[in-house]
């Protein structure tokens, strides 16, 4: 099959590899249609993700049509449609039981903290991803849905991931009717953070970046106001001058271990790899934040250590949240907000890229050109499928 391959920092190709195989009576293995590159994986494509080894195949977020299923699988079958959460989780487990999906305790050897992730390096157990023709997919029976008729497969697609961990990332800032929340980054999950916090009873919404491409795309799609922090000398203080001096109620960190706007924070961070990544947004929203508010964080960081303000959470009295996102747990309300109208995931699709131009397409998303805002990846046995079910 054709699928995307991992050859160091910042080279990644299309090439040919071994189909996936049924390994455990409860796999299933799901031809893709649609798979996306997300802001996470260039993280790995940087490297700064521990042991993300050549060879290994990105993709955590995929839909695809089921091609065959292991003997004890019992709710799917062959010709299903199926979006599969980025969460590998077993459904049984202490953590599991109470919906912490990304904590699953008995997928993943590696870690004791996040559960297993589709393509997302050996740390989170080395699976491999659906930026391919196929993919295994274990646990049947627990992660994959069937996609709903009233879904695209863009919309789906999205909701393997950048949908479910924005409004999670809402969700964790506890909004309060009439709240001002600040998201920082207007990345595909920061557009979506704020979009979901006027679900959530937000009264003003405001986005912070350093791309005007981007912070234009955000105040049309999530209809909010915008700061371009290279403009700004002070992010604590300008945040306050546009709050009568209180700070946000809510801050969003949607960007992670790459931020940039701190020199130091990028070279320990990012560049010499001393730290878990560049925290220039954990410091903004901490102090950004209003006494008594809440800092919610999705964006990714190593798990190695790094230096952020606690003292300023601690005697501010902040709330602080943070997790990956369990998917599964949103995936009814979501579909119901795009079922009625609130809501539209794939307007926030830029790019569709054949499979086969992976490298250029992870190219122009890490570079941000084109305007490049996401990118779905499209298989070559994906196109064919797609051209006989429209014969049909």
């Amino acid at each position: 099959m054709l699928a995307m391959q991992y050859r160091g920092p910042y080279r990644v190709r299309a090439t040919q590899k071994a189909e996936p195989e049924i390994e455990h009576p409860n796999d299933a293995i799901v031809r893709v249609t649609r798979a996306c590159i997300c802001g996470s994986d260039l993280h790995l494509y940087h490297g700064l993700v521990p042991d993300t080894r050549i060879g290994h195949t990105f993709g955590h977020e995929f839909v695809g049509v089921v091609e065959e299923v292991g003997p004890s699988v019992q709710s799917l079958k062959k010709g299903d449609q199926v979006l599969v959460p980025f969460n590998i989780f077993c459904g049984s487990c202490f953590f599991c039981q109470r919906e912490l999906y990304s904590n699953c305790h008995n997928v993943n050897p590696e870690a004791t903290a996040v559960g297993g992730i589709y393509g997302y390096s050996h740390t989170t157990g080395g699976y491999d991803g659906g930026q391919a023709e196929f993919v295994r997919v274990p646990l049947a029976d627990i992660g994959p849905m069937k996609i709903p008729a009233s879904l695209s497969m863009d919309d789906a697609v999205l909701l393997t991931d950048v949908c479910p961990t924005g409004y999670q990332a809402a969700e964790m800032g506890d909004i309060a009717e009439g709240d001002t929340v600040v998201v920082f980054g207007a990345g595909p999950i920061g557009l979506m953070a704020a979009k979901c916090a006027w679900l959530m009873g937000a009264g003003r919404v405001i986005v912070v970046d350093h791309l005007e491409y981007r912070l234009e795309f955000a105040r049309k799609f999530a209809q909010c106001e915008t700061v371009n922090f290279l403009e700004v000398d002070d992010m604590a203080i300008h945040i306050k001058k546009m709050t009568d001096w209180l700070g946000a109620d809510v801050c969003i960190d949607a960007v992670g271990a790459e931020a940039v706007g701190n020199m130091l924070q990028q070279v320990t961070g990012r560049y010499m790899k001393l730290q878990a990544g560049s925290a220039t947004v954990l410091w903004w929203a901490i102090n950004a934040a209003r006494k008594g508010g809440n800092v919610s964080i999705v964006g990714v960081y190593g798990p190695t250590g790094n230096t952020v303000p606690i003292g300023n959470a601690l005697n501010k009295g902040l709330t602080l949240r943070m997790n990956q996102a369990a998917v599964k747990r949103h995936l009814p309300r979501l579909i119901e907000h795009i079922e009625a109208g609130r809501l539209k995931p794939s307007e926030i699709i830029t790019h569709r890229l054949p499979l086969e131009e992976v490298a250029d397409a992870y190219h122009i998303f890490s570079s941000k050109l084109d305007n490049c805002v996401k990118t779905v990846l499209i298989p070559p046995g994906a196109r064919q499928y797609e051209r006989q079910l429209a014969m049909h």
